[in-house]
């Protein structure tokens, strides 16, 4: 009997509602084959990200998810077959394989990633979240030493890594997290100068104690109140990288955004980019390995939260939405 390939189904799209295992199905299917200028791929680590839940609200820089698809998702996947020559069995990849054991993909679209221990580093702080840090803060933030950072969702998988690049750089560092574990473990594993909860209310008084000179750079991963509370303390000139909205991927559509935004944005004469890692795809060996030699040198501390089970893969990606993790959370297939 061929083997069975599992595959998590999004069975309906949330309508209004915060996402939740009723939302998925757990399905099987044939093992796939490889055709020509295919590969067939082994899903080894699942990424969950903050945009798998963006993806079912409409089309962003993919095409939106719809209801009876395999549930898009980017993953740490080992070559089984192949034929083409830049790839071999074994190789390790990462693509859009979605959530299942085996996908088939065109190999052409596929790029060998290097062998390292250990691999999750390759989903980590070397893959999409360390590097979405690295461009984000440097090409979009553009931080000077003495600068002022502020980072939310500062625990997360992108946010841990853009507060320990820019104390490498220099700067005063302050993340915005939900809880006064997650702030302890920023300042006295990571090195942030401060951290901010804004779980426990009155954030734009804590912002003005940890910034009374204001912020020279935003990192932005959550949209809504911190966004607004971090624009409003912008000193003149300052610059705002907009990597995501978490806060307003899941449940009810947000309220109105604040007011009177134009009219900051000129008088203080702010820059706010938006922008995806792909962006930088030219830069991205040179990015790597200076990541490389920070990890190496012990400045840059690698955080990983990993789930066991392709089964517990909707349960990991609602906790990623509720801040559940710290760093950055993958699944282990099997």
């Amino acid at each position: 009997m061929a083997e069975a390939n599992r595959q998590i189904v999004l069975d309906r799209l949330p309508a209004g509602d915060k996402l939740g295992p009723q939302h998925f199905r757990l399905t099987e299917g044939p093992r796939p084959s490889a055709g020509e200028g295919e590969a067939l791929l082994r899903t080894r680590y699942i990424s969950l990200d903050a945009a798998n839940r963006a993806w079912m609200q409409g089309a962003t820089y993919r095409s939106a998810l719809e209801s009876g698809q395999v549930m898009a998702g980017g993953a740490l996947a080992e070559v089984l077959e192949t034929h083409v020559p830049h790839l071999k069995p074994g190789d390790l990849v990462f693509a859009d394989t979605g959530w299942q054991d085996y996908a088939v993909l065109p190999a052409k679209r596929l790029r060998k990633l290097p062998a390292m221990e250990p691999v999750t580093h390759l989903m980590s702080v070397y893959g999409i979240a360390g590097l979405t840090a690295y461009f984000g803060l440097l090409e979009c933030g553009r931080p000077k030493a003495g600068d002022t950072v502020v980072i939310s969702a500062a625990a997360g998988a992108v946010g841990s890594i853009v507060g320990q690049i820019a104390r490498i750089k220099g700067c005063k560092v302050v993340g915005v997290a939900g809880g006064a574990e997650k702030g302890r473990w920023l300042v006295e594993e990571l090195g942030f100068d401060v951290a901010l909860d804004y779980k426990a209310g009155g954030l734009r008084q804590q912002m003005k104690e940890a910034a009374p000179e204001g912020i020279d750079v935003y990192f932005d991963n959550t949209g809504g109140e911190i966004f607004e509370t971090c624009l409003f303390a912008m000193k003149a000139f300052g610059r705002i990288a907009c990597c995501g909205a978490v806060s307003q991927y899941d449940g009810a559509a947000p309220p109105h955004g604040p007011r009177g935004v134009p009219g900051l944005i000129v008088t203080k004469r702010l820059t706010l980019r938006g922008f995806v890692v792909m962006d930088f795809d030219d830069q991205r060996e040179a990015a790597l390995n200076e990541l490389q030699a920070w990890v190496a040198s012990g400045q840059l501390k690698v955080q990983e939260d990993i789930i066991e089970g392709l089964e517990n893969t909707p349960a990991a990606l609602i906790g990623l939405l509720n801040g559940e993790n710290r760093g950055k959370r993958m699944v282990k297939v099997r």
